[in-house]
């Protein structure tokens, strides 16, 4: 496949979104909140480089917070280096699907890698946001594999997330999550693979609105053609499956067909939707911390999360309230046959298997790699604003 890569507007193209933000909704009074670990060097400058380049406004209000401390950023350090990137390109599109909505950066000290580490420290800087009232989109671009969570302290974190979630969603914040980049293989705290199909933790909370991965097909100018489930094989694929820990929620027990109970055993299925995720469709995010400075091209399911972000701070200002939990609604489009076929993209080619760890294949509707698909914003976002009765 030839390699491509979408500007901001292409990606706002291939969506529908352009109509949205012409009639003026581009996020405007609403704050997004990104949580990583470490953060960048000097993202706010990056990102107006990323605004010049690309003619887009830079945000009302960028701030970047640091309540549990930092650390001096090693540019010879790779893990610091792949969160300085992730930082970048969470930033820069959430930015590019909402011009007009502040953003907050809230940064950990510690990397979250798999298990418990780093996720104490993450769910410190969430309940920061929620208690000081930061914003009601959180965007959440990382995860660590189900399984590595299942002895007493991981359970201890599920709960405690479970806790926050809860309340969260009481105070109307609408909670995202990417759903992962290592297709259904995922590995545990040595990174080995497990055996299994397996997903991610937070994407496979029940309070969360998860994110799968697509390969888009667009023309130059960003024209919607077609796509497919993301799966490049070795290691590189949309997470996607279901949970060995949370049970089926009553969105999807209720608007879900009974025919997936043979996948599902009851439990809850991942993703929710998707977006463009494949490297190989790649989006450009500005790093000019590198030795040499400029675009690098990035995919994941951790450009999806952001982007969706964008796309719920645009709902939000169109709604004039904030929306909060998506899912309940976001179900109940999808099983609509009227509705879903002008809300969604229906992905119904490929899957996310891994060697040979079993998948989960596209189908009809919503499936266990691409949710309910990837969004006709021009429709769904009116549609969540203003919900018929």
């Amino acid at each position: 496949m030839q390699l491509s890569c979408f500007s901001p507007n292409e990606i706002r193209t291939a969506y529908g979104l352009n109509p949205i933000l012409n009639a003026g909704f581009t996020g405007t009074g609403q704050t997004i909140v990104i949580i990583d670990s470490f953060g960048s060097p000097d993202p706010f400058k990056d990102l107006q480089q990323f605004d010049a380049d690309y003619g887009l406004p830079d945000p009302p209000s960028f701030k970047v917070l640091h309540p549990l401390g930092t650390v001096k950023l090693d540019q010879n350090n790779s893990d610091q280096v792949g969160w300085e990137q992730e930082t970048n390109l969470d930033v820069q599109w959430a930015h590019a699907l909402a011009p007009g909505a502040n953003i907050v950066l809230l940064t950990s000290p510690v990397s979250e890698t798999q298990g418990v580490q780093g996720l104490p420290e993450f769910l410190k800087l969430e309940q920061y946001a929620l208690d000081h009232h930061l914003g009601k989109i959180f965007s959440q671009s990382w995860g660590a594999t189900e399984e590595t969570l299942f002895m007493p302290a991981g359970k201890k974190v599920l709960s405690d997330f479970d806790n926050f979630y809860r309340e969260a969603t009481r105070q109307h914040v609408t909670l995202l999550a990417s759903a992962g980049d290592s297709g259904s293989a995922n590995p545990d705290v040595n990174g080995n693979n497990y055996t299994f199909p397996t997903v991610g933790f937070p994407a496979d909370s029940p309070w969360v609105t998860s994110i799968g991965g697509t390969t888009l097909n667009a023309d130059v100018s960003g024209n919607y053609q077609s796509e497919t489930v993301w799966n490049e094989g070795a290691g590189n694929a949309t997470g996607g499956g279901y949970s060995q820990y949370y049970r089926e929620p009553a969105y999807q027990k209720r608007y879900l067909p009974s025919s997936l109970y043979s996948q599902s055993h009851g439990y809850r299925g991942v993703p929710d939707v998707a977006f463009n995720g494949d490297p190989v469709t790649s989006v450009p995010v500005y790093l000019g911390f590198m030795p040499q400075p400029g675009y690098f091209m990035f995919g994941g399911t951790s450009a999806g999360a952001p982007q969706w972000a964008g796309l719920i701070a645009d709902a939000n200002q169109m709604a004039g309230h904030p929306l909060g939990f998506l899912n309940d609604a976001l179900y109940k489009i999808g099983s609509n046959p009227l509705l879903y076929s002008q809300a969604f993209h229906d992905i119904t080619t490929g899957d996310n298997k891994q060697g040979n760890v079993s998948g989960y294949s596209a189908m009809v509707g919503w499936d266990a790699v691409t949710g309910w698909g990837t969004p006709k914003t021009d429709f769904l976002i009116p549609l969540l604003a203003q919900p018929s009765k």
